[in-house]
């Protein structure tokens, strides 16, 4: 998924000369074509990520269209006080490309692992927050990008996810997309956890009960008209590889609160503390329930004791 968006920021780049790219210490073979191809839209921090931010605004001003990139944790934990007030405050179009959202970083430890990333920056004003569920569906994101008013922020799993999006069902910031229809559970999630889900949803089907699957792959702004499908449905279920604060379930909950629908609501995510144990994103996720079965389990579970 990385080296999909970042291919299209070169291709963006050929066509729109005010589209740059801006690292913070990658790699010496990222984005070498483009550093090539177009060596005036191509710049490389060092490790000084606020500096970084500062850097894109002032290039922002100046009329170009920033794509930063580099490790979601520092981007965001980091650099919070300068994305609000050097990007979120004069509404400039810089573009956050966050590598390794969630458990991605699981084996470097806790100051690796974005648990709180989409919490931090929907509390911001006009930041708009993307996280697509494969590579397919980053280009078709990415192609909205340059015109999109604003900054952006763009969660990006590890790379090599299993394909789950669909060409026809075309992608629009802001709206969600329905995968799977059913009637007792509404199940929501983005990212990596869209394919879980689909399987939660497969896993249900054999105990009779009807799964709908949507990919809210935008968390801000989210979509209003999930509220219609949101009424239908018996449980709607909110899963996702963020914590359960501030995340997609807060974000649902409070869409409900505000049209004063009362839904039962169950929400699946990391727990409100740091990650203490060794493992991969897969081993980390299945240890906290957040795979196909465990998923499966805590919604039936929840569904037997409902009225």
């Amino acid at each position: 998924m990385r080296r999909v968006c970042l291919e299209m920021v070169h291709q963006l780049a050929r066509s729109q000369r005010q589209v740059i790219f801006i690292g913070s210490d990658l790699g010496s073979g990222t984005l070498q074509a483009m550093q090539k191809e177009l060596p005036e839209q191509f710049f490389m921090e060092g490790i000084a990520e606020q500096n970084l931010i500062g850097v894109a605004a002032g290039m922002a001003m100046e009329g170009y269209i920033p794509y930063v990139n580099t490790i979601a944790t520092f981007i965001t934990r980091r650099c919070l006080e300068q994305i609000a007030v050097d990007l979120c405050l004069p509404n400039l179009p810089v573009r956050l490309i966050a590598n390794g959202g969630g458990l991605v970083y699981a084996p470097l430890g806790p100051t690796h692992t974005t648990q709180e990333d989409i919490a931090l920056l929907r509390a911001l004003p006009n930041m708009t927050i993307v996280a697509p569920a494969d590579a397919p569906e980053m280009t078709r994101l990415m192609e909205q990008t340059v015109d999109w008013p604003g900054p952006i922020y763009i969660r990006l799993a590890k790379g090599g996810d299993p394909l789950v999006s669909r060409q026809e069902d075309g992608f629009r910031i802001g709206q969600a997309i329905c995968l799977r229809q059913g009637t007792d559970v509404l199940l929501l999630s983005y990212g990596v956890m869209v394919q879980r889900s689909l399987q939660t949803a497969a896993l249900l089907a054999e105990q009779g009960i009807s799964c709908a699957v949507y990919n809210c792959h935008t968390l801000k702004p989210l979509d209003s008209s999930l509220l219609s499908v949101m009424a239908a449905a018996r449980l709607v279920v909110t899963a996702e590889e963020h914590s359960l604060i501030g995340g997609l379930g807060s974000a649902v909950l409070e869409m409900l609160m505000d049209a004063g629908l009362l839904k039962a609501v169950l929400r699946l995510g990391l727990p409100d503390q740091f990650p203490h144990r060794y493992g991969s994103q897969e081993q980390q996720l299945a240890g906290l329930g957040l795979d196909a079965e465990g998923m499966s389990q805590r919604i039936q579970q929840r569904l037997a004791g409902l009225p």
